[in-house]
C-alpha cells in the first residue's frame, strides 16, 4: 500500500468532488475525504446511492455533502456548464476533482467489440471526463491549491489482450492527465496526477474477474492513504505522475 498518513485536518475546509460516488472506490474516497475535513460533492447516477454516503456522512458529524445527480453517459454541454453555475455560486471555488466513475464494458476479443459498446466506454470513461475537467476548471483555477486525480489502471499503461475499449480509455485517461498537468505546469495552482488502484474489491473487479475469491483482495478503504496525498496539500507540486494505491 501507497504509504502515508493523513493527519485529521487535512482537507479541511477543501470543496471536493467526486464521480462515481454512490459506491465502491468512490464511495470510499467520498467518505474518507469528509472524515478529514473536506465538503464533498457526491456526483453520480443512482441518487440511492448517493443519499446512503450522504446520510453515512451526515451521520458520522463531518461537513454536510451535497448529492448531484448526473448521468455521465447522457449529459449534454449545458448541463457541464450548469453545474460548475451552481458549484460557483454555493462555493465560489472548486479545491479537488476526483475522477472516479467508469464502466468496464465487454471483455472481448477487438475483432468481436461492437462499435456501440466501444462508443459507450468511451463516453463514459473519456469523453464526460473530459467535459468535466474542462468545464471546471476555471473554478479550480479559483482555489489557493487544488488537485485533479484521475482514475487509471494497469491496462491503460501497458495494454492486455482483451481490454477493449476499457484499456483504450484508461490510456486515453493518462494522455489527458499528462497534458492538463503540462499545460498547467507553473501557471496555476492546480496539479493533476493520476491513480492505478490496483486490484480492489469492487463490483467492477468482481465483474471482470467472476472466479475470484473477492476476500483476497484489499477493500477501497484500504487504498485511501494515497486519495488523501493526492488531494491534500503534501502533494503540493507533484504534477504529471502516474501512482499505484498498491
Amino acid at each position: 500500500m501507497f504509504d502515508y498518513t493523513a493527519r485529521p485536518d487535512l482537507l479541511k475546509d477543501r470543496v471536493i468532488l467526486i464521480t462515481g460516488a454512490g459506491r465502491g472506490i468512490g464511495a470510499a474516497a467520498a467518505k474518507s475525504f469528509a472524515a478529514h475535513g473536506a465538503t464533498v460533492l457526491l456526483l453520480g447516477k443512482t441518487e440511492a446511492n448517493l443519499s446512503q454516503v450522504y446520510d453515512e456522512i451526515e451521520a458520522a458529524g463531518h461537513p454536510q455533502p451535497v448529492v448531484i445527480p448526473f448521468n455521465l453517459e447522457t449529459a449534454l454541454p449545458h448541463q457541464y456548464d450548469e453545474l460548475a453555475v451552481m458549484i460557483e455560486n454555493e462555493f465560489g471555488r472548486l479545491d479537488g476533482l476526483l475522477h472516479n466513475a467508469s464502466i468496464l464494458g465487454p471483455r472481448t476479443p477487438l475483432e468481436q467489440l461492437s462499435g456501440d459498446n466501444f462508443m459507450r466506454v468511451m463516453q463514459i470513461n473519456v469523453n464526460a471526463m473530459f467535459m468535466l475537467s474542462s468545464t471546471l476548471l476555471p473554478l479550480l483555477k479559483l482555489s489557493q491549491d487544488a488537485s485533479v486525480a484521475f482514475t487509471s489502471s494497469s491496462v491503460g499503461r501497458k495494454g492486455r489482450a482483451y481490454w477493449g475499449a476499457y484499456a483504450v480509455s484508461k490510456f486515453a485517461t493518462e494522455g489527458l492527465m499528462q497534458v492538463m498537468a503540462d499545460e498547467l505546469d507553473g501557471i496555476a495552482n492546480v496539479r493533476a496526477n493520476s491513480i492505478n488502484p490496483g486490484a480492489t474489491r469492487t463490483a467492477m473487479r468482481a465483474q471482470a474477474y467472476p472466479g475470484e475469491n473477492p476476500a483476497t483482495r484489499p477493500l477501497p478503504e484500504d487504498i485511501m492513504p494515497l486519495y488523501l496525498y493526492l488531494m491534500g496539500p503534501d502533494s503540493k507540486g507533484v504534477n504529471g505522475q502516474a501512482f499505484d494505491a498498491q
